[in-house]
């Protein structure tokens, strides 16, 4: 296999860039025994998680959040 270098990929078109892009995304998600969380990432998400528990009703869906991004670039 020959090496590709970071210059290689940004001397693609945008279109073939997003492609790798999602390509090397597809690949690490293949493989989520390879990534390891932090201490810190842990008790982070378990501070969420507790606060979720907590209050179920706070912060927004999903559609909401998006609606309200989406409305912002008009």
């Amino acid at each position: 296999m020959s090496k590709f270098s970071a210059a290689d990929a940004l001397a693609l078109p945008v279109p073939e860039r997003l492609q790798l892009v999602e390509d090397i995304w597809n690949s690490i998600a293949d493989a989520p025994h390879a990534l390891e969380l932090t201490e810190e990432d842990k008790r982070l998400i378990d501070e969420r998680l507790e606060a979720r528990r907590r209050n179920p009703s706070a912060g927004s869906p999903w559609e909401e959040v998006c609606a309200r991004i989406t409305a912002r670039r008009k």
